[in-house]
Formats: structure tokens, sequence, C-alpha cells
């Protein structure tokens, strides 16, 4: 193989490496007979001439500093092809402190060249929709938020789905995120909101946001009803929110491109190592990269910005309430009907489990946990242990009911005539309702004596036309039946009493009669 280059070593080396594995030398022994890094000797082996001859032209054509990290990202393309250069870029800083500092651009062109050498083609993304680009606001005018989920790789090779919480400075385009496990609450919303507050010492006049439920009970073509506790919390703030339609780049378009940023950038190709680790790199990835880099729109670091923007800003002060005692955080329940908090399992009663999407809500109380369904129903309170890997147990949540109930419902349908119509009935509700359907038939059969199967089977029809299955309901409806019929007998017509002026008793008076023979005579 002719060819100029500046790398003689390089070709020496090469061919050495291909003659002692012709003479049936493994890599290891190559390595120790050429005093060069087995890694080195497996590189050398996997090329052909040709491919050796184009990896000489293009190390001649890459930075002296970055050649060092040859290697390195070149393993992160082929395993992760879908990362961008800024990617690369950052996951360098990241893992080298000792990075030199060269542009951005270096940085790109060098992740360029490996790509082409080895062939590593980047997946192609998909058109961005074009906007007109609307006047900047005034410093400290408006902060934008949203939020976002991702599943990420875990270290066993399984998948975490993560959800983060998002609000950028739409002047400075200064960017804040916070992440968890769990879906976000109003509570944990609010605490996320005063997270980003203290990163930004301070916040804006506005605040622009989706019409997302967590902060909105309704919306209504227009008239926006917030969450109860989001009231509270705005009460005790000074910024005004303003609530878009979804997806409204028009509106909130920075802070949607800011979501799909930290999908792309941070957290494509990064594996999950826990929440708070998770949260600790996110702080990490914002100074370098997040609001360390020249943003693309505005050509300006997004931190030297905020230090503008920062004098602009409403007054921090922390919120009045207590959230952490206030704050109920949500758990996953596991299939075993437990939840794992603090590195120990506390059960909840069987069925709680209804698929992969079942949560509680927790609230730690002194040394106690309560739980709660999401629907904020107290399903059960466990002394808290502070031993790890212990799991702890109510007596009462391993015991089947199941046959209590059978003999539960079979003495209510005993008490019915019409036995069908009410069993139909009670497995509706079993069915919608199977944690609860023990509560459900103690209504029923707590308010049977004091209303009439006419009612009760009447109110049960309506339930079954409207898809009621709530026996307080239903016993609501027999209720109303029963006033109804009460209300109609009251209106009827009473015929009154004639009373005499006799004072005498009636006496018994036998009316004449005629004999038979007289009707005969006179036919």
């Amino acid at each position: 193989m002719k060819t100029k280059n500046n790398n003689p070593n390089k070709v020496i080396m090469w061919y050495k490496v291909k003659e002692l594995k012709g003479i049936g030398l493994n890599k290891s022994q190559i390595s120790l007979e050429l005093g060069i890094d087995r890694s080195t000797v497996r590189k050398y082996l996997d090329m052909s001439a040709e491919e050796f001859h184009e990896w000489l032209k293009s190390t001649r054509n890459l930075p002296k500093k970055l050649r060092a990290y040859y290697d390195y990202v070149k393993e992160i393309l082929k395993s992760r092809p879908y990362l961008s250069a800024s990617q690369i870029e950052d996951q360098l800083k990241e893992h080298f402190v000792d990075l030199p500092k060269v542009h951005s651009k270096t940085v790109y062109n060098f992740v360029q060249t490996i790509r082409k050498t080895h062939g590593i083609k980047k997946h192609k993304s998909h058109p961005v929709r074009e906007y007109e680009k609307l006047p900047e606001l005034d410093y400290g005018r408006q902060a934008q938020a949203d939020f976002g989920q991702y599943w990420m790789q875990t270290e066993n090779g399984g998948r975490k789905k993560v959800y983060f919480f998002v609000m950028v400075l739409s002047r400075s385009r200064q960017k804040y995120t916070y992440f968890q496990v769990a879906p976000f609450t109003t509570l944990s919303t609010i605490v996320a909101h005063e997270k980003a507050f203290e990163y930004f010492g301070g916040q804006a006049r506005e605040i622009v946001y989706d019409q997302d439920r967590v902060l909105l009970s309704e919306e209504n073509l227009g008239d926006i009803i917030a969450t109860q506790e989001f009231v509270k919390y705005l009460k005790d703030r000074d910024f005004a929110p303003v609530f878009c339609r979804k997806s409204d780049p028009e509106s909130k378009g920075k802070v949607e491109n800011v979501v799909g940023f930290i999908k792309k950038n941070f957290l494509r190709g990064r594996v999950f190592k826990g929440e708070d680790n998770l949260n600790d790199s996110a702080l990490g990835w914002l100074k370098r990269t997040g609001n360390g880099k020249e943003h693309a729109g505005i050509k300006k670091i997004p931190h030297q910005e905020w230090e503008i923007e920062r004098g602009h800003l409403l007054p921090f002060k922390p919120y009045s309430n207590n959230l952490a005692q206030e704050q109920q955080k949500k758990y996953k329940v596991r299939k075993d009907n437990t939840i794992s908090y603090k590195s120990n399992f506390y059960s909840l009663p069987l069925g709680t489990y209804q698929g992969s999407e079942s949560w509680v809500l927790l609230k730690e109380e002194g040394e106690e946990i309560k739980i709660y369904t999401t629907q904020q129903d107290l399903l059960t309170t466990h002394t808290i242990s502070h031993h790890r890997g212990v799991t702890l147990h109510n007596t009462d949540h391993r015991r089947d009911k199941s046959q209590s109930i059978s003999k539960l419902k079979a003495s209510i349908l005993q008490k019915f005539a019409d036995k069908e119509k009410v069993e139909f009935y009670i497995d509706q509700i079993h069915k919608d309702k199977p944690r609860y359907i023990r509560d459900n038939l103690l209504v029923i059969e707590k308010h049977i004596p004091e209303l009439e199967q006419e009612y009760i089977l009447k109110a049960i029809g309506f339930c079954l036309e409207n898809n009621v299955y709530n026996s307080n309901r239903l016993i609501e409806i027999a209720n109303h039946y029963k006033k109804e019929q009460e209300h109609e007998s009251k209106i009827k017509i009473e015929i009154p009493q004639i009373k005499t002026n006799c004072d005498f008793e009636l006496l018994e008076i036998t009316p004449q009669t005629s004999k038979i023979n007289v009707y005969q005579d006179l036919m």
C-alpha cells in the first residue's frame, strides 16, 4: 500500500499487527509484543487496507486538541448515532474536566469527520415549522412554563419514565428544569415554581401556561377556573398567570422549544441513575450548555443576558405556606399492592393495583405516613420505619374479603323480590369500583329498612339507564321518589264527612219487604 502520510509509525505498526496476527498470535499477545494497547490492536485488525488509508487521511485533518477523544466519540456515535454534535460536546465537558477549550464549530467538524470516516449516519429530523419573529419583550416582563415527559434508559437495561417542569425567562432565555419520577400534581408544580424563582433570583410579572389540568379545574369557552391550591398560591405571589391553548407557538413557543431542547440535548442517550442524580446533572447541563452557550435565536448567551434581566425581576420571597408538610407526593403502586418509600415497602389494600398506571398519594405526618387515593380518599396509615429494606404489612390488607362480600351481597338480595335487577346493579358497581364494593353494599344494607322496595327498584332502574354506580346516589334518588309519592298523596281530594244534628244513636232497622206472590200476580 503506497500512501503519502505523516504517520509512518502508524503504518509500520498496522503492518506488524497484521503480520503477527497472520502467524497465529491473539490480541493480548500482539499487545504485549508491540507494547501497544489492546484496543489499538483490535482497531487495526478490524480495518482493511482501504479503511486504514482513509482513517490516516482523516486523522491528519483532526484538531490536535481533540485527537485524544477520537475513540471515545466514535464509540458514542456507534452506540447512539442520533446524538447531535452539541450533545457530544456537552458529554465531553461532563466526563472530561480537563477538556481543552475549543469552539463549538471545531467540535462539530470533529464529530462530522468521525461520522464520515466510519459511515455513521444521523437520523433525519422532522422539518421545523417557521413563524414570523416577534419583537423581544422587556426584561422581567414574562416567563413561560410547560411540562414534558421522557422514557430514559436505566442501568439494568430497562426503561424509566420521567416527568419534568420547565420555565424560561422570555427575554434572556435563561432556563430552569426540574425532574421527578411521578406525574406532577398542583402542589408539586408549586414546588417546581419555587425552585425556578430561587434559581432565577426573582419572578417575572406574568407567566404563560398551557391549559393544563394540573393547574386548571375547568375551562369553558375561555372561562378559566384554576385549582383551589393554585388559586391559594397565586394570592401569595405577585405574578399574573396567562393561559393559552396547547401547542401555541405564537404564545409560548419559547418554552416549547426548550422542552424539545431538553429531550434532544440533555435526556437523549442519558442513563437514569435516580431522581436526585438527574436533577444534579440537569443543573450542570444548564450551566454548561442550556444557559452557557450562545442561543441560536438571539445570538447571545442566556446566562449573560440573565445578569441584566435579574435586576428587572420581582423580588423572590419564599412561599409563606409550608409546602413540605402540605405536599402529597405521588407514588406508583407495585404489582404486590405495596409502595416503595425511603428504602422500605408499605402494604396497601388488596385491589389497589389496577395496572401499570396505578398511583397513590402519600403525606408524612410526624412518625406516620398516610396514603390516599388520587381522589383524596384515605387508604391506610403506617408507622414510619427507620430501617432499610423492611416490608411493613397491615394484617387487614392481606385478608381476603371476597367471602364476606359475597355473604353481604346475598343478604341484600334476599330482601328484594326482583333479585335479578338488584344483583345486576351490584355487579355493575363492583365492576366500576372494585375497591369500594364493600362500602357501597353497606350503604344499601343500611337504608333498606327505611325505604320501600318499589322506591329502591325504581332508583336502580334510573341508575342503570344513566350509568350511576354509587350507592349514596342510589339512596338519594330513592328518597326523591319517596318524597314525590308522598307529595302526590297529599294533593288528592279528601271527601268531607257530613255531620247531622241528630244526637240519637242509629237503630237497627230492617226494611219492609214484599212477597214474591205480588210480582207474580202483576205479570
